[in-house]
């Protein structure tokens, strides 16, 4: 039982892999992105702390450490928590993981950064901004306020009412802010890869949100289904590098990629991706939220988090023993 509080945390990321999918799809859009990316973050950050608490243990191991801090090398040695190789490969591993959140967060904020004087360069004064690109395309910029790019190709391929959805869907992206969403839940995976399905589900689940948003204020989930399926094929018909880079939809590279932006992946349909999956979700009646589903994913959120904090408690107990000893 002594060992499980530091294991726990370590574990419960791969089970929240698992998880990620069947959340993502039997829960409402919105309740689902806030809590795949309030969970990848709680997770990473609990994971973080136990490889940070069992490192410690190396350093004590040291004896100029031991001695500043007042430590018995003896007790050390003989009660603590971690070997001396499960130190030194927690240490690594937490240092690969901070160097690699802190690679992710210059990442974003430069690409943030990038869309900000993109949008402000866009032409007029409104939200939505018709660019000529015979490239079927349409993404939300995030920016103060956010602005909306639809390409001229991307028009010609829709009727007047799904427009009206691709718009609505957009605006919900640039209301909700889902670039956060998408750019946290990236930022805990950088921190621990067993969180990337969790981050791709939350991508997921912010265009799930908007699609549901754009049903809405359409009144018809099969024109939202339909208006998703024709922009997909557009954009799946056109031209390869017809983008310019700064203007990429996410799934391809560029800008929205770097934003952790999952706008309105049109491009997804290459593959057996999101876009199916949407479209299909949208021919049935929208999830209903389900209390006991939310309430074991919390839970199991809480039990990780609880279990760093013991491991906390009880590397400092374990500190003042030594220190105890020490004198």
């Amino acid at each position: 039982m002594y060992w499980a509080v530091y294991l726990i945390p370590l574990l419960i990321p791969a089970v929240a892999a698992f998880a990620a999918r069947p959340l993502s799809d039997r829960l409402p859009p919105c309740a689902a992105t806030w809590l795949l990316a309030g969970s990848a973050l709680a997770l990473a950050a609990s994971s973080s702390m136990v490889l940070g608490l069992l490192a410690l243990n190396a350093l004590f191991r040291v004896p100029f450490v031991a001695s500043v801090a007042h430590m018995s090398a003896r007790v050390i040695s003989r009660a603590s928590p971690a070997s001396m190789p499960v130190a030194i490969i927690a240490g690594t591993l937490l240092a690969i993981a901070v160097f690699a959140v802190c690679r992710a967060l210059l990442h974003r904020v430069a690409a943030i950064a990038a869309a900000g004087r993109q949008a402000r360069d866009l032409p007029g004064a409104g939200q939505v901004v018709v660019t000529e690109d015979e490239a079927a395309d349409a993404y939300t910029l995030p920016g103060w306020p956010c602005r909306i790019v639809v390409t001229s190709g991307m028009l010609r391929v829709l009727t007047e009412s799904e427009r009206q959805v691709l718009l609505a869907h957009e605006r919900t992206h640039a209301a909700g802010a889902h670039y956060l969403f998408t750019a946290a839940a990236r930022l805990a995976a950088a921190a621990n890869p067993l969180l990337r399905p969790v981050a791709a589900a939350a991508g997921y689940t912010v265009e799930r949100w908007a699609d549901e948003r754009a049903a809405t204020a359409t009144g018809d989930r099969d024109l939202a289904a339909k208006a998703i399926a024709r922009a997909a094929l557009a954009a799946k018909a056109a031209p390869p590098g017809s983008r310019e880079t700064g203007r990429r939809g996410p799934g391809q590279g560029g800008l929205g990629t770097a934003l952790g932006l999952v706008t309105l992946p049109w491009n997804a349909a290459r593959g057996a991706g999101p876009v199916p999956r949407r479209v299909a979700a949208l021919l049935l009646p929208p999830p209903r939220l389900s209390p006991l589903l939310l309430a074991g994913a919390v839970l199991l959120v809480a039990v990780s988090g609880v279990s760093a904090l013991e491991a906390a408690r009880s590397m400092h107990q374990f500190v003042e023993y030594a220190q105890g000893s020490g004198l």
